[in-house]
């Protein structure tokens, strides 16, 4: 093994007045989110290993080791291991034991890349740019059939390439703006994986770019045995600032746990993962509305004992006991009351909190309300993710009036978040 490497690792509500944020361009592009979309944090560590484990092997590892996320390799022209595992029902299964994913696309490679016998991409751009769009098209594709949901991060794997090679560098920067892009519009947060040395410094070099767009994570390979997130060489703090970052700091070694002997690379994770459904059971019969409140219109109603697919939860009018809410994977909202996830007071994991992240396109101030008249709390650099629970009005910014509360409980306007007018989020 070497070290570049890589292996597995309905929006209703008050009328607001306004229009959304000015970004869709370069490098700031918007994601078209779906209904039931959601997206899902890990900070923590993680590993990655050629082939999945298989379900008894991640049991143990859950049970007695420090991870909480595993890299899997959904697909790609350069994918080399075998799957035999990686399934729909295995996904579902670790899931529920608690484990997050990430998922790895391992396609097309540079012109110069070091990886010998790669399948490598054109040297245009503009073929390149074409070849990333049916990657990011087939990745989609492989991650539905895995049960990966809209709002998961996907990870394209970019290995180490010759960082003075002109044409090269141009052609993959070509085509991991065009993989952004792509997975943008079929509504999966874009993120690569790429060496320190070539393709995330020239990730780093085009940050602010017009000419490109920029990914929403980045996780890099560094096989130094030093965990930080942050002081990465040539790429500045500021830069993938906000849960948009990761590093592979140990590889290829043999490590066990609970009695799993496994061979892995290991990281540090701060970014988005996969995102998938949860099935639960009903208790009684049960509207499902178009937001997570009582007030809100009936969309489907379901019998007791039917399954839910929850995608994650957030807070409500109060039903019983419990002012929690599950998003289901329709759109539609049940409040947790009668549903079986194993608390109906607080949230229940393995489920994630509701939250959609959106780049900025300048720095942002955080505020404790939504209006500038509200004191700052913290800044967003530009290009940081924005994740966003939900929009109401405030004071105008721009043109206009909507300002988004993020999972820390604070603010910032919508005018310079690259929603580009997304259905997909609630008003608070």
């Amino acid at each position: 093994m070497t070290v570049w490497r890589l292996k597995v690792l309905v929006v209703a509500g008050a009328l607001v007045v306004g229009t959304a944020g000015t970004a869709g361009a370069e490098p700031a592009t918007g994601v078209a989110y779906p209904a039931g979309a959601t997206a899902t944090r890990v900070n923590g560590w993680a590993f990655d290993t050629c082939t999945a484990p298989t379900v008894a092997q991640m049991a143990a590892w859950r049970a007695s080791s420090p991870y909480q996320a595993v890299g899997i390799y959904i697909g790609g022209g350069n994918r080399s291991c075998a799957q035999p595992q990686l399934t729909a029902s295995w996904v579902s299964t670790v899931t529920r034991q608690g484990w997050r994913l990430i998922p790895i696309y391992l396609g097309w490679q540079a012109t110069c890349t070091h990886r010998t016998n790669a399948l490598k991409m054109s040297s245009s751009t503009a073929t390149a740019a074409t070849q990333a769009r049916g990657s990011a098209a087939d990745a989609v594709t492989r991650a539905r059939a895995l049960g990966l949901i809209g709002g998961s991060a996907i990870y394209g794997d970019m290995e180490h390439y010759d960082l003075g090679n002109a044409t090269c560098r141009a052609a993959v920067l070509s085509y991991l703006s065009a993989w952004t892009k792509e997975l943008h519009r079929h509504g999966y947060l874009s993120a690569v994986y790429a060496h320190q040395d070539s393709g995330a410094r020239h990730l780093a070099e085009v940050y602010n770019s017009s000419a490109y767009a920029r990914p929403d994570a980045l996780w890099i390979a560094r096989w130094d045995m030093k965990t930080a997130l942050t002081g990465w060489p040539l790429i500045d703090n500021s830069y993938w600032a906000t849960g948009q970052r990761a590093k592979q700091y140990w590889g290829d070694h043999n490590e066990t746990w609970g009695g799993v002997t496994l061979n892995i690379d290991a990281d540090r994770f701060d970014a988005p993962v996969a995102s998938v459904g949860f099935n639960y059971t009903t208790s009684t019969t049960l509207s499902a509305r178009s937001g997570p409140t009582t007030s809100h219109p009936v969309v489907a109603t379901y019998a007791a004992g039917a399954t839910v697919r929850v995608a994650c939860q957030t807070y409500g009018t109060k039903v019983g006991t419990t002012t929690v809410w599950n998003k289901l994977t329709s759109g539609a909202y049940v409040t947790d009351y009668y549903v079986s996830t194993p608390s109906n007071t607080t949230y229940s994991p393995p489920v994630p909190g509701c939250s959609l992240p959106y780049q900025t396109t300048t720095s942002l101030s955080r505020r404790s309300g939504p209006g500038t008249s509200y004191g700052v709390v913290g800044t967003l650099p530009s290009g940081s993710l924005a994740w966003v629970t939900c929009q109401r009005p405030g004071s105008t910014v721009g043109t206009t009036n909507l300002w988004n509360r993020l999972t820390d409980g604070s603010y910032v306007t919508n005018y310079y978040v690259a929603t580009a007018g997304s259905a997909a989020i609630r008003r608070c």
